[in-house]
């Protein structure tokens, strides 16, 4: 209905002119790109797509149809089949659908295509991903499509051949935790120690929540337990309940004392820190990733866009549990839920200091 919505609005603005409506609508969908707006990125698609001339809307629709289905559309019955769980009958069309993406929207010398969802991605891409070329919008999430098809082939047990397929889904889209996390699974299920440590590393320098910090952690923990390196598992494990509670881990970390044949003892800040050194790992959220939050939320700030700036705002909080920036949330919006995992007193005692310097 919202993006019925739109259309209704975009049509209200154009006029008789097809050069000017199609600037118009483009501008209109990058504004909407921008917000991180997918109804209104889809509505002004499909209005350009509606008003260009018959030969060029037949290119788009080669581009982004498959068999006279809309790519979206047929991702989605990917998914249906995955809730039917009929695994093997959704391997062969995600694997169509891979081809297709890979195919049609493959990088060149001067253009790159890329995934990304909203504009802290944007921005966190642009600063940690630099690139020469051309960055092109593709029309839908590439990134979760690729991964999806990585997950069907670990379900069936190729967990090798997920490998560089969950790397093309990380090309589309290098800020997004989900691919990296799946890639994340297939190497702690192959029992590659040293991938899991340096995936976990990449993920924590844009994990932007307290809930992909501490899967990263929890990561880590379960393969240092599984290499029979308990007392370092143990600091992981207690690292990632600190971020964000999960009942997986609790459950791990009773079968690591099970293995120890002693209790876990809460580490302190400075063991903890001293651990995550010996593989390389900061502890903390990254200090990149939370000024990335700030300054786009000063950004909305300036320009008067409050829903932006509130979106911008929750993410720094939930990163930095800075009580101005939770006062100013409130000030914007009083009734704004509570955006950390945990009771603030709860959160601060346990994440104290730990922000990276």
């Amino acid at each position: 209905m919202e993006k019925d919505k739109i259309i209704e609005e975009l049509r209200a603005k154009l006029g008789d002119s097809p050069e000017e409506n199609d600037k118009i609508l483009k501008a209109e969908a990058e504004k909407y790109a921008r917000e991180g707006n997918v109804d209104g990125v889809n509505a002004a698609g499909e209005l350009i797509l509606e008003m260009m001339p018959e030969d060029r809307k037949k290119e788009i629709e080669r581009l982004t149809h498959i068999d006279g289905v809309r790519l979206d559309k047929y991702y989605q019955q990917i998914l249906d089949l995955i809730d039917e769980k009929k695994i093997v009958k959704a391997i062969p069309i995600a694997e169509k659908l891979y081809k297709k993406i890979t195919l049609e929207y493959a990088p060149t010398d001067k253009v790159r295509y890329i995934s990304l969802r909203n504009p802290f991605e944007d921005n966190l891409c642009q600063i940690l991903f630099k690139d020469e070329r051309t960055l092109s919008r593709t029309p839908f999430d590439f990134s979760e499509y690729i991964t999806t098809y990585a997950y069907l082939l670990v379900e069936s047990g190729a967990n090798v051949d997920a490998i560089p397929i969950l790397e093309k889904a990380i090309e589309y889209n290098p800020v997004d935790v989900g691919p990296r996390f799946e890639l994340c699974e297939v190497y702690k299920i192959i029992r590659n120690k040293k991938m899991v440590i340096d995936v976990t590393r990449d993920t924590l320098k844009i994990a932007s929540s307290p809930v992909a910090i501490a899967r990263c952690y929890a990561n880590v923990g379960y393969t240092l337990m599984d290499y029979g390196e308990y007392d370092d598992a143990a600091v992981f494990y207690v690292a990632s309940v600190m971020f964000a509670p999960h009942p997986a881990v609790p459950m791990e970390m009773k079968h690591l004392t099970d293995l120890k044949g002693s209790p876990i003892i809460k580490p302190t800040q400075q063991q903890i820190i001293d651990t995550m050194k010996k593989y390389d790992i900061d502890f903390g959220v990254d200090k990149q990733v939370i000024e990335v939050a700030a300054q786009l939320a000063s950004h909305y700030m300036i320009k008067k866009d409050i829903p932006n700036a509130l979106n911008a705002l929750k993410l720094t909080y939930n990163l930095t549990l800075d009580k101005g920036v939770k006062d100013l949330i409130l000030k914007l919006d009083p009734n704004a839920k509570p955006v950390s995992m945990v009771s603030d007193d709860e959160a601060a005692a346990n994440r104290e200091n730990i922000t990276k310097n």
